[in-house]
């Protein structure tokens, strides 16, 4: 129920923002707003009440929400008074320069919210982010993909396409959306090169997960129920150094080591508190014993730049910027069928599952930042339908002088409801599908 009430309350503020957006540059304009809702209110509206001209509410519905102007073709499809003559309050007696501002108003607050959230949380409790240089200390460890990619564990990555990324996880997304891997190996710069196909198996497989620091240690964490580990007697906190009496450095290594005695029996040499002792273990068929390796906590790589108001505007101006340009680059990788990114496309259903289980308001105001962008971008798409759509065919008309009829502009709008909503439908059922599967399963 936190994760429902979390993204629940991220896309109410978003929303409701967007559209306030389109609704005070359409007041500017003096276009009359006839309806500001959060959520769609297709059939019954939850709540709403009349306060001068327009109709506040709230549907029932929580895919987005709009705002209807008098004389312009919407969400809503209502093309019955485009038929009446043009009054000078509706949307389509406006010159072509205000009605691309009020179409443009959503995605110009989605940026400014996204640009004062980063400035609030940069001055107040600072910028952090995993750092590159700390993670990779000891080099980079790397999934089955990620070896079959050309990567070895043991490698720190230099650049991506010539450029160093300070942020761990902002370099695991850059390596997905990039060609070229720049590492160092054994004192060596290698350039590894990642095809479509490449970064296909690579987010379909392992995602993001594909590569993560490189522990020094083999310590327990905890063990898996009924497992070898269990029966052979491993405890929490015990630090395994050697199997059969060959010796590793690193918990990759001791994953390689474990996996090629499947089915097999192992001398495992346990260093518990002060004491070596010798346990006997028979591996599974799959090469693992059924425990979990200690992570260290990622403030032993955080970084927390503390920056002044004057010094957050701009780091927020750029890192608005860069969310931005990530979402074209992820965008042109979703397009390429090879990459299989598409089938990662989520809807409210799947974000919701990736939220913390906790209510943390750092959590959410960065998430909130983050997915406003993502909102703009997605509105900045010419699909009709979209912000982007109308700003398109506005723009086309101001460079034209020519406007599509509003016959024309009727049935592009609902071949572009059309598209989305099926997008929508598809989205949505991958991601109950997955629920109920897990939930089975």
């Amino acid at each position: 129920m936190i994760q429902v009430a979390q993204i629940l309350f991220i896309l109410s503020v978003l929303v409701i923002l967007h559209e306030f957006g389109h609704y005070i540059t359409a007041k500017m304009f003096k276009v009359r707003v006839e309806k500001f809702y959060l959520f769609m209110d297709a059939g019954f509206s939850l709540i709403k009440k009349k306060i001068g001209e327009t109709e506040w509410g709230i549907g029932w519905l929580p895919l987005g929400g709009y705002v209807k102007l008098s004389g312009m073709i919407d969400e809503s499809l209502d093309t019955a008074q485009m038929s009446e003559e043009p009054q000078p309050w509706e949307f389509r007696s406006k010159p072509a320069w205000q009605r691309l501002i009020i179409m443009l108003g959503g995605i110009i607050v989605n940026i400014i919210l996204a640009w004062l959230i980063f400035t609030i949380m940069y001055a107040t409790v600072g910028q952090k982010y995993i750092a590159t240089e700390k993670i990779q200390e000891n080099g980079l460890a790397f999934g089955e993909v990620g070896q079959f990619a050309g990567f070895k564990n043991g490698d720190k990555i230099l650049a991506v396409d010539g450029n160093f990324q300070p942020s761990f996880n902002r370099m695991t997304l850059d390596v997905l959306l990039g060609d070229k891997v720049e590492v160092e190996r054994n004192g060596k710069k290698i350039e590894v090169v990642l095809t479509n196909e490449i970064k296909g198996e690579i987010i379909s497989k392992e995602g993001k997960e594909f590569v993560g620091p490189r522990f020094s240690n083999t310590v327990v964490d905890s063990v898996i129920s009924k497992s070898a580990a269990d029966i052979a007697g491993l405890k929490k906190g015990d630090k395994i150094k050697a199997i059969n009496d060959s010796t590793f450095t690193y918990y990759d290594e001791f994953k390689e080591l474990i996996s090629k005695h499947k089915n097999d029996s192992v001398s495992l040499s346990v260093l518990r508190g002060t004491q070596m002792v010798e346990l006997k273990a028979k591996v599974d068929k799959e090469g693992k014993l059924g425990f979990v390796n200690k992570a260290l906590d990622k403030l032993d790589y955080e970084v927390n730049n503390k920056l002044s108001i004057g010094q957050a505007i701009p780091a927020a101006v750029k890192e608005s910027w860069a969310l931005l340009v990530y979402n074209v680059k992820q965008f042109k990788l979703i397009l390429k069928p090879s990459t299989k990114a598409y089938t990662k496309v989520q809807s409210p259903i799947g974000i919701a599952r990736r939220l913390p289980d906790e209510w943390n308001w750092e959590f959410i105001w960065n998430f909130t930042a983050l997915f406003s962008i993502g909102l703009a971008f997605m509105n900045l798409l010419p699909i009709p339908g979209l912000d982007g759509g109308h700003a398109l065919f506005t723009i086309a008309e101001m460079i034209t002088g020519r406007k599509l009829s509003d016959k024309a502009m009727g049935y592009v709008q609902t071949g572009g409801m059309i598209i989305l909503l099926s997008l929508m439908a598809l989205t949505f059922g991958k991601d109950i599908y997955q629920l109920i599967v897990d939930k089975v399963l």
